[in-house]
């Protein structure tokens, strides 16, 4: 691979704009991730895809944002609009745990850095520019903004939030992946306003006209009641105001349900939410990307690496995904606290074998790669190129999940494509393996298919992941065990995560391998009880798990679990849902995923005599030394303990 030259990057300096003869951008993005041109990185795709279509973008990655506003300047007004890009996780996700605690690092910063973004980047840098340049419009974009569309519940601020729009004063946020929506509006602005000429400039009052008089699908504005393009309609879903849903929890709650079911339709309406006097205007997404659209994404010519400017410096999730393959977008799973079907939706978008193949040279000739990949997935590793049988009924589905509370009878579910992708990939010269880093869904593996060849297909599939294309370790996601707890997720019964484990085990035993499987498990998920938490400790220990990957359950905008967490109701059903939500509640709940340790122990007895529950008590320790025979990290402990005292005695 030869090295690539600094106009191969988009410009980032006004210097690299003058190399490229550039008076003006077009779009300016501005990012709170680093600049990494890599498919993997949004503020690049984005960029990218402008690009293609013929416009001049410049990106300004992590601008300072304090004193004289420097970088918000450097590189002046843009042609068509500011474009402000947060980063490929919410930021405050991004800074904080569960507990509110600050995270060891910045993932997508410089040597990992926090004090290289704002907390809510939207605002600071829209705020910012509005005030630098009041007559440019600002479109906002990326996973911040898209949850934050409507009203939302903040959990690090503990309260509601009205529409993004309002708190940042952008003119639109695009949702979603934005590809499709970007390119229609630059062309829309250059058709109706600037027609090709260089001298002149969008202003925001065209742009409010334009948009107003050609919507773009997939975008949210702020209008008066008189400018709702069209007015109000038939069809539109009016949603509770945002200042009803801050009185009103259930009322905040029952909106969340229109909100995913339109995220999730094929033909979905437009959603309407009065605020502050205004209306949020929610035009409807565009349909799912074809293969052909995302192929072209991923076929822009993406250098794959940090800008210079960051040479000699670690950028974490870089480093994590640079050989990876993303094979699509989107997830028919629906889970409760994930945010992908508001994000990406559940229609999946496959890119085609040939584009993928493509992309894997490409990490073959790169300087530093040894063979292996890390990962060949998506967002449910095993969905590649799942559909409806049926388009027709599809069409009608409002249904968030696809498999929950069990597999459509309608989902195509063949594992037959994705099984002659990783074929195909380990055979390119220069693959030595590729690994499957992202989650799997196994309730898919193990359904009952009435097909017989797809049944042949999901036996293969589990068959070639397990001895080829696990690293050692196979990461799953029952997330509970609890079948009440796992209804509310949307996930599997946990009966099925022990088939699909006695499935790993007699593979690895006839293949003479000893790979592990690692359980995720999720804590204080609204449902979920101590003694909930406490059946689990006992379950995973039957069956010889002393966990580790583990988490306390995060509140993030637009998932059902959110709306339950705070509101006190399912979205659905609007029946009262228990969440723990006071630090000490969640104590109770995750000090079981750590049974094993000496300094739990004596809690969870506590807490478990508390509860009445002297069966469970009986099952994590049974008697004193049966306790101690078993677990050999206590019993050092424990003897240590009783020298100590003994020496004291004497």
């Amino acid at each position: 691979m030869n090295s690539p030259r600094l106009t191969d990057w988009l410009p980032t300096t006004r210097k690299e704009m003058d190399l490229r003869g550039w008076d003006v951008a077009d779009v300016i993005i501005f990012s709170a991730d680093a600049y990494v041109d890599h498919p993997s990185f949004g503020a690049a795709v984005i960029s990218r895809l402008i690009e293609a279509e013929g416009f001049r973008v410049a990106i300004v990655p992590q601008p300072d944002w304090h004193g004289d506003f420097r970088d918000f300047r450097k590189l002046g007004r843009p042609r068509l609009f500011f474009a402000v890009a947060p980063g490929c996780m919410d930021s405050m996700v991004n800074k904080y745990t569960a507990a509110r605690r600050l995270r060891s690092e910045d993932a997508y910063s410089p040597d990992g850095r926090h004090d290289m973004r704002p907390e809510y980047p939207t605002v600071v840098y829209t705020r910012i520019l509005k005030q630098l340049y009041p007559e440019v419009p600002v479109v906002l974009g990326g996973i911040e903004a898209s949850l934050r569309r409507l009203t939302h519940f903040d959990y690090w601020q503990e309260k509601l939030r009205p529409c993004l729009l309002c708190d940042s004063g952008a003119d639109m946020i695009v949702y979603g992946m934005g590809e499709l929506p970007v390119a229609e509006l630059c062309h829309l602005l250059e058709d109706k306003i600037l027609h090709g000429r260089e001298e002149i400039c969008c202003t925001t009052e065209d742009f409010r006209q334009i948009v107003r008089r050609y919507p773009v699908r997939q975008t949210v504005t702020l209008e008066l009641e008189e400018d709702i393009p069209g007015g109000r309609r038939e069809d539109d879903i009016v949603l509770a105001p945002h200042e009803e849903c801050l009185s009103d929890r259930k009322k905040y709650a029952a909106n969340f349900r229109h909100i995913e079911e339109e995220s999730n339709r094929l033909h979905p309406q437009r959603l309407l939410q009065e605020v502050g006097g205004r209306v949020a205007v929610v035009n409807p997404p565009f349909p799912p990307m074809t293969t052909a659209q995302i192929d072209r994404s991923f076929d822009l010519p993406y250098t794959r690496l940090p800008h210079p400017k960051y040479k000699g410096k670690r950028i974490p999730a870089y480093e994590m995904i640079k050989f990876s393959v993303n094979i699509h977008r989107g997830c028919f799973g629906g889970c409760a606290f994930c945010t992908i079907s508001a994000h990406q939706g559940k229609f999946i978008m496959s890119r085609s074998k040939e584009n993928i193949l493509r992309e894997v040279k490409a990490i073959t000739r790169m300087p530093d790669f040894k063979g292996y990949l890390s990962d060949l997935g998506g967002p449910s590793a095993n969905m590649y190129g799942m559909h409806g049988r049926n388009a027709e009924l599809c069409a009608q589905c409002k249904r968030p999940s696809c498999i929950s509370p069990a597999v459509c009878p309608n989902l195509n579910a063949d594992h037959r494509p994705i099984t002659d992708v990783y074929r195909a990939v380990d055979a390119l010269p220069g693959i030595r393996k590729s690994f499957i880093g992202s989650g799997v869904r196994y309730d898919l593996l193990l359904h009952h298919y009435k097909d017989d060849e797809l049944k042949k297909a999901a036996q293969t599939y589990t068959k070639e992941l397990i001895t080829k294309h696990v690293s050692g370790r196979l990461k799953v996601a029952p997330e509970h065990t609890s079948d009440s707890v796992l209804r509310l997720m949307r996930k599997p019964s946990f009966e099925q995560f022990k088939a699909f484990k006695a499935v790993f085990d007699r593979i690895n035993r006839e293949a003479g391998l000893r790979q592990q499987i690692i359980p995720y498990f999720i804590s204080s998920h609204p449902g979920c009880t101590a003694e909930d938490m406490a059946q689990l400790a006992a379950e995973t220990k039957d069956m010889d798990f002393q966990l580790e990957q583990v988490q306390d359950f995060t509140p993030t905008p637009m998932t059902v679990a959110t709306e339950a967490w705070y509101s006190g109701y399912h979205p659905y059903t609007l029946e009262p849902v228990f969440s723990a939500r006071t630090p000490e509640e969640k104590q109770r709940q995750r000090m079981f995923f750590f049974w094993y340790k000496p300094e739990e122990r004596s809690r969870i007895q506590t807490e478990l005599r508390r509860l009445g529950r002297q069966d469970l008590l009986q099952r994590l320790f049974g008697g004193e030394q049966s306790f101690l025979k078993k677990n050999p990290t206590v019993r050092k402990e424990h003897s240590a303990k009783r020298q100590r005292s003994s020496g004291r005695r004497r």
